[in-house]
């Protein structure tokens, strides 16, 4: 009883930590997505949408290759003392990346929303770019990112290939889903039913609250 509530605070603890990661990254991306027009774009978009389509365990495998101790990001982030794999801070890197197409998509969609007359009308009456964003995009569009970031946490409590390659199963690294995987394999199945049931709950709810905030008011 004491792992399963560690292992399920500590999935929801990390989904938070990665909610709070992708949401500024992918209201950036989105918001770039729908109003401007530069060279890369349907590069940038095609990457961003990429984790949803190869499988996790394949991002799993580039994270390591990037964030490992050989790889190019690790290296540098070897110089400052900062271990990425195998660590709490993988779990919410794989968290983050395999949210944040939802995130972007949903956000975009709001933005894509927005009347582009309002922003008009607001940077002719002298307001500068970023207050625009802040004051007019960003109120608008709310209700499609708060969306977003309730969809980006659900698959984060949800995401296992990618967590599995560069955290691995090991105590203070394992999620809901490794849970399910390793007591599934060693024949436990009343606990790996438990924590189902929190991920069945915890997405029925998101992907409702979701469903809802889509919903115009």
């Amino acid at each position: 009883m004491n792992e399963f509530f560690e292992v399920t605070s500590f999935t929801v603890f990390m989904a938070a930590l990665a909610t709070g990661v992708m949401l500024p990254l992918g209201v950036a991306i989105a918001w770039l997505l729908s109003r401007r027009d530069f060279v890369g774009r349907t590069i940038l978009e095609t990457l961003v949408t990429l984790p949803l389509v190869v499988p996790p365990v394949a991002t799993g495998l580039i994270l390591l290759k990037l964030f490992g101790q050989r790889g190019p990001v690790g290296q540098v982030l070897a110089v400052v003392g900062v271990d990425v794999i195998f660590t709490w801070k993988a779990v919410v890197l794989a968290m983050a990346v395999m949210g944040l197409p939802l995130v972007v998509r949903s956000a975009r969609t709001g933005f894509e929303q927005v009347d582009p007359r309002c922003e008009g009308i607001a940077s002719t009456l002298g307001a500068p770019p970023m207050r625009v964003f802040w004051t007019i995009s960003l109120p608008l569009a709310r209700r499609s990112l708060l969306a977003g970031a309730v969809l980006g946490f659900s698959r984060a409590i949800g995401e296992f290939g990618a967590t599995v390659m560069i955290a691995g199963t090991l105590p203070g690294t394992r999620t809901i889903s490794v849970s399910i995987f390793r007591n599934a394999e060693l024949g436990y199945d009343a606990a790996a039913a438990s924590f189902i049931i929190v991920a069945v709950v915890i997405g029925f709810i998101a992907v409702h609250l979701s469903n809802k905030l889509e919903v115009p008011s």
